[in-house]
């Protein structure tokens, strides 16, 4: 395999590194397994690449010795409530935990933030006081909800 990014992130994960990979190219358009590198032929993947929107990731299968943290999560910009529900519920579903504020953690302990255009819109609006009423109203929220976010926008809440 050639390596076609110069900077890729890596996400170490014990041994089911392969699993998360086929699921998390099974969530978003264009992405893909790119490679899988298998020292035994018949044992577990050691290495696997691949791409989210065409983004490149790789996983690491390293032992159980680290574990995920929030500290580093995956950020998907969503369009509409639809595609937030979507990835929310896919992503939460079978062990997924979900958090505050766009964040959850997947079956795998991966955090992730599923962030929609109009949260973004709305909280970076030059107006201060609207873009304010929208981020307390975000700060209620695990799912973000984006018709309550644009009324607390519009001083509707």
């Amino acid at each position: 395999m050639e390596f076609t990014s110069k900077v890729r992130t890596c996400l170490v994960f014990d041994n089911e590194g392969e699993e998360a990979a086929k699921f998390y190219t099974s969530l978003l358009p264009d992405s893909y397994i790119e490679g899988i590198n298998r020292p035994d032929p018949d044992g577990p993947a050691l290495v696997i690449e691949f791409r989210l929107s065409g983004v490149p990731y790789m996983i690491l299968n390293a032992g159980p010795m680290f574990e995920h943290t929030p500290a580093a999560s995956i950020s998907v910009l969503t369009k509409d409530q639809d595609e937030t529900d979507m990835l929310w519920n896919k992503l939460v579903s079978d062990g997924g935990q979900e958090s505050k504020c766009s964040w959850l953690k997947d079956k795998y302990g991966v955090s992730w933030q599923i962030v929609p255009e109009a949260l973004i819109e709305k909280i970076w609006s030059d107006d201060r006081a609207a873009a304010g009423r929208a981020q307390a109203a975000m700060m209620k929220m695990g799912k973000i909800d984006i018709a309550t976010i644009e009324a607390a926008f519009k001083g509707q809440e």
